[in-house]
């Protein structure tokens, strides 16, 4: 099964054909964000939507962060901070993707190397499929709320859920015990919240309707 950066496009497609859509907008949290499984959502015409993992080690020491050297893709090139030019410089493969390494020739005279890096030169690695990346971060910056109406919407029903199954969580075995085990609760929860919104008595007649 994996973790849940491995399950992205296989919930995104299972979610299309439940729901019978030919377009799917896919919106999941940090959580979810692994660069093969957006290139493959992307492959299948589902338009995948994570935000950036914040977990650049640059960053953390203060030094200038990845986001801060700007890609110009008709000469296919970094611009640094300072303004200089980091150019491709090799090709390798690391764990199976292809990535190509960019660095500037001035670093060791640069005045804002302090900020940038303790070695040598300051390297930009890219995948080569970055630019879908990039185009769903534009994507994504384009829609401030996003992620905040996803939290009120989403997270809400897997809190309540957690919270009535308590600290034992399932309490059957097995993959088919416990999925029907989730539905139970699931539907326990839709019932719930149809209730509170329609009533009782609304709900009944509808049902019987």
């Amino acid at each position: 099964m994996g973790n849940d950066r491995t399950q992205l496009c296989n919930m995104a497609v299972q979610a299309r054909e439940a729901i019978g859509a030919e377009d799917l907008t896919v919106l999941a949290d940090r959580g979810y964000m692994k660069g093969e499984e957006i290139l493959a959502c992307h492959g299948l015409g589902i338009d995948a939507l994570v935000p950036k993992t914040h977990t650049s080690g640059n960053k953390a020491q203060g030094l200038f962060d990845k986001a801060d050297f700007k890609y110009v893709a008709e000469k296919d090139e970094y611009r640094c901070p300072a303004g200089q030019a980091l150019i491709m410089r090799f090709t390798s493969i690391e764990q199976g993707k292809t990535m190509t390494t960019y660095w500037s020739s001035q670093c060791q005279s640069c005045p804002l190397k302090v900020k940038c890096t303790t070695g040598e030169h300051r390297r930009v690695k890219r995948w080569e499929h970055e630019d879908v990346l990039e185009l769903m971060q534009a994507k994504l910056a384009e829609m401030p709320d996003a992620m905040l109406v996803r939290k009120s919407t989403v997270e809400h029903p897997f809190g309540t859920i957690k919270a009535w199954m308590g600290a034992t969580h399932f309490l059957t075995r097995t993959k088919n015990h416990v999925s029907t085990e989730m539905s139970l609760h699931v539907l326990a929860y839709n019932l719930k919240r149809v209730m509170k919104i329609m009533g009782i008595m609304p709900l009944m007649a509808a049902m019987r309707a």
